[in-house]
């Protein structure tokens, strides 16, 4: 069978470059997705200029958004896949493509929303709250990827079980996220957060295992840890990777609360198969639980719901183009009609199953773009 056009005849496997920039979130689903492919990989980790939203729309296809010496590695031999995600990558991966046309034709794989149009792109795998329209090209999954799998449990309980060993069980892992518009994450917020996780460990005589994130801030993280009440072990976020207890309380937490903003946070919790309580952040407008769901919070006064933030953010929420907005409620309602997920303060307690292996979807339709023709 003859080799694709332009792929590199005896190679065994397609030159893979990884566009990676500061969301922690889009990386690893780029990562997750290349790691998956188990084709060798290049990551080109880069940097953004303040102004890179203008020269980016208006440009389109250009590295005029780039800052310090990102651009510099973006140089021949290219490659014959780009993994993307992020609105800032996208102009880079298309100048690459430009690049190496018509030598080498540049497959592009395009995680989450694509503000350009999806025909730019060889294939986007994209999740439900973005609502991009149906394509050839197009791959809609029901939650984000990641990079969890059974290996890597194995690996992160053997690290941390000795080290909670002396908590009694069973063990309650608390997944925090911070602020996402419309939702906002304060200290009211956690402390909320805190009086709910204390009453479920009081009824299950459990303890608590708390990890924060990049985007809780300070002034949450404080509140939060002052306000757990329970046996616990609390980790406040840092840079140290060796220090991050996350995919330990993965591997031996027996039941989960996520912060309902994190798509992927709620994704990696429900691909373990066990219990998964979702903590909703919103209220009013914005709540996450649908209308008529009796764990509703009570309505709030006029400041509250009048604030100049609160309005701004129901601005973008309901004003924007709907190919740039996105509602998250849409994969966590999914979740929770399709048992993978319940709602933080709702009585049943069910031993849940874990989604679809989206993964394998995705994987297929990528390995599809290299196939013979």
């Amino acid at each position: 069978m003859a080799a694709p056009a332009g792929f590199e005849a005896g190679a065994g496997h397609p030159r893979v470059w990884l566009l990676t920039s500061f969301r922690a979130g889009d990386n690893a689903q780029v990562l997750g997705l290349a790691e998956a492919l188990g084709w060798p990989f290049e990551i080109k980790r880069l940097a953004f200029r303040k102004t890179e939203f203008i020269t980016n729309r208006l440009l389109g296809v250009t590295l005029a958004g780039l800052a310090g010496d990102g651009a510099r590695s973006l140089a021949p031999p290219w490659p014959d896949l780009i993994i993307s995600a992020g609105r800032r990558n996208e102009p880079v991966a298309r100048w690459i493509q430009a690049q190496a046309r018509p030598a080498r034709p540049v497959r592009l794989v395009h995680l989450g929303r694509p503000w350009a149009d999806p025909r730019h792109f060889d294939l986007v795998i994209t999740t439900p709250q973005y609502r991009v329209p149906a394509q050839p090209n197009v791959l809609t999954i029901g939650a984000p990827l990641h990079r969890v799998t059974a290996a890597r449990l194995a690996e992160a309980r053997q690290r941390w079980e000795a080290k909670l060993a002396a908590l009694p069980r069973p063990w309650i892992a608390i997944l925090v996220g911070g602020n996402s518009p419309p939702y906002v994450f304060d200290a009211a917020t956690a402390r909320d957060l805190a009086r709910q996780a204390n009453a479920l460990a009081r009824r299950s005589n459990a303890s608590l295992l708390v990890t924060t994130s990049p985007r809780t801030g300070a002034a949450a993280t404080s509140a939060l840890r002052e306000a757990i009440a329970a046996p616990s072990f609390f980790h406040a976020w840092t840079p140290d990777p060796d220090a991050n207890p996350y995919l330990g309380f993965l591997a031996l937490a027996d039941r989960f609360i996520v912060t309902g903003e994190s798509m992927s946070m709620a994704a990696e919790a429900c691909s373990t198969g066990k219990p998964v309580d979702l903590f909703d952040m919103g209220w009013g407008w914005s709540a996450m639980r649908p209308p008529g769901h009796p764990g509703l919070g009570p309505s709030r006064g006029f400041s509250e719901r009048f604030a100049p933030k609160r309005l701004q953010h129901w601005a973008l929420a309901h004003l924007l183009p709907a190919r740039v907005r996105r509602d998250v409620r849409v994969i966590l309602r999914r979740l929770v009609a399709e048992g993978h997920a319940g709602w933080l303060g709702d009585d049943a307690m069910v031993q849940r199953n874990p989604p679809p292996n989206d993964m394998a979807a995705a994987v297929a339709r990528v390995r599809a773009l290299f196939a013979p023709r």
